[in-house]
């Protein structure tokens, strides 16, 4: 069994971890690159200031869950191995950052809808099951 090493267009993440945000920012793929040289909301520096004092405490050996309703920012290399609890309409979803993550959306992994599964006639509370004959 192979050890693959991770990848990012090419790039290592220690690579992409020295990398200027303005060369890493020509690596991702268009609607990414578009909103990121818009510039960051203040909501979302905010986050990034956030994500960086808690690594700087996870240095430390101490445990940070971050909590933040913003699902549509950027997931950049310094944000790796950090836990954020992303709001999913209800509740804050855990979703720890991992190198394979980087260019997507932190929405795209705390889901906001449930798969759903109906109730059976005579099990669970359904408006049919008082027609089905109990046994």
């Amino acid at each position: 069994m192979s050890f693959r090493e991770f990848r990012y267009r090419g790039y290592t993440f220690e690579e992409l971890l020295k990398m200027p945000m303005d060369e890493f920012i020509k690596l991702l793929p268009a609607r990414q690159r578009r909103s990121l040289l818009r510039g960051l909301s203040y909501e979302k520096r905010r986050l990034l200031e956030k994500i960086r004092k808690a690594k700087k405490l996870m240095k430390e050996g101490k445990k940070v869950f971050i909590k933040t309703h913003e699902r549509d920012i950027i997931i950049l290399p310094e944000m790796v191995g950090v836990t954020i609890g992303v709001y999913n309409g209800k509740e804050y979803v855990p979703v720890t950052i991992t190198p394979e993550m980087i260019g997507h959306y932190l929405g795209e992994f705390a889901l906001t809808t449930k798969k759903v599964e109906h109730g059976e006639p005579g099990l669970k509370a359904t408006r049919s099951s008082m027609y089905v004959p109990l046994k």
